[in-house]
């Protein structure tokens, strides 16, 4: 795979309005309920939430973790390979806030 072919594969997963602030709030090994989800993110619709969490999910970034309860409880967290994205982002914070 060529580096271009790359980055466009990379962007590809992580395009969505939604999917970069998602990743934010699970960052650091945190399990989030969907309800926790859609308090943190108040201007995203259920719809699109559901829509983001299961792309991101297919594609191996976050995982989803169904206890077997009464009420059932979901949870979200970031697979390794999710949260190896971290640094990433930090850099890209960091490139951001030097902008002139």
């Amino acid at each position: 795979m060529t580096a271009a072919a790359g980055i466009e594969a990379a962007f590809g997963m992580l395009e969505g309005r939604w999917k970069l602030v998602i990743l934010f709030h699970l960052f650091g090994g945190r399990l989030l309920r969907f309800s926790d989800l859609e308090r943190a993110i108040p201007a995203v619709s259920q719809k699109m939430l559901i829509q983001q969490l299961r792309q991101m999910e297919a594609d191996g970034i976050v995982t989803r973790l169904v206890h077997h309860q009464v009420p059932p409880k979901v949870e979200y967290g970031l697979t390794e390979w999710g949260q190896s994205l971290c640094p990433a982002l930090d850099a890209l914070l960091t490139w951001t806030e030097a902008k002139p």
